[in-house]
């Protein structure tokens, strides 16, 4: 278990740290908006005297405390690290252009970000922010996660238009969509995710994942085709964020279990949000 906080811990601060390098080596050196807080504060830092660190931290401090509260402590409390730990190498790194091309900085920009985002989600946790915010607003109108996450960043565009050129706001275009297929690849970019889980020990995987995560199972018989053995087949959805705790309960308990994991676009009838 203390093997296992450290590893998670160790890619929250190395995730930090892209998203670190991606903002003060290429993307506010050319004047393009991050996605989320992270381009909420490097707005807010062109009119005032703090720098974009700091602000990214002040504006995190309300959101884990609400995060702490509605959402679960142990994935708020590995974001609001992860936030900690970007202000602070925000802070460190010096804010210097490796490029003049403008392209090149939204690109690669992005993409660095984009893997330190990714990675950090894979290992259940988050970059703070918008990703907490969304999830307590879409347990409180059942809207997908999706829709605020725009909302925001169009925002942040088009106040990055206005302001500094509608040009500014295209390159910023380029930048979220190359962090999103990024993401994409490394984690998902779905919300919702059916897991069918096919094992021989179906009793003791149940009791572990209900002592983990407060997801229904519908259990299912199952039979191998080749082998003829019986077998159960576990059907449960999950958000994105559970999906690394359940990955590592299934390898605890039952490392040969086969396990198929599927987008879930809609859910009629009851779906825990807490």
């Amino acid at each position: 278990m203390y093997l296992l906080q450290a590893k998670k811990l160790t890619v929250v601060i190395i995730g930090a740290l892209l998203n670190a390098i991606g903002m003060n080596c290429f993307l506010i050196p050319a004047h393009i908006y991050a996605s989320g807080f992270a381009g909420v504060a490097q707005l807010i830092a062109n009119w005032t005297p703090l720098s974009t660190g700091i602000l990214l931290f002040l504006l995190n401090v309300p959101v884990a405390v609400l995060g702490w509260l509605k959402v679960g402590k142990s994935f708020t409390l590995y974001s609001f690290l992860s936030v900690a730990f970007m202000s602070l190498f925000l802070e460190i790194i010096p804010v210097n252009a490796y490029s003049n091309d403008i392209l090149l900085n939204a690109v690669f920009g992005g993409v660095i970000s984009a893997v330190g985002v990714g990675f950090t989600l894979k290992w259940g946790a988050s970059t703070g922010g918008m990703d907490i915010v969304a999830m307590i607003l879409s347990r409180v109108q059942d809207k997908p996660v999706g829709t605020y996450f725009f909302t925001l960043n169009s925002i942040i565009i088009v106040t990055a238009g206005y302001l500094y050129g509608w040009e500014k706001a295209l390159y910023t275009l380029v930048t979220l969509y190359a962090a999103t297929r990024v993401i994409d690849a490394i984690h998902t970019r779905h919300q919702k995710l059916t897991v069918m889980i096919v094992t021989k020990k179906s009793d003791e995987l149940k009791c572990a994942i209900h002592e983990k995560l407060v997801r229904g199972i519908t259990m299912i018989p199952a039979r191998g085709a080749f082998s003829n053995e019986e077998r159960d087949m576990m059907m449960i959805v999950i958000t994105r964020y559970e999906l690394f705790d359940l990955e590592r309960i299934i390898k605890e308990v039952d490392p040969n279990a086969f396990t198929n994991i599927v987008q879930t676009t809609a859910i009629f009838g009851f779906f825990r949000k807490e």
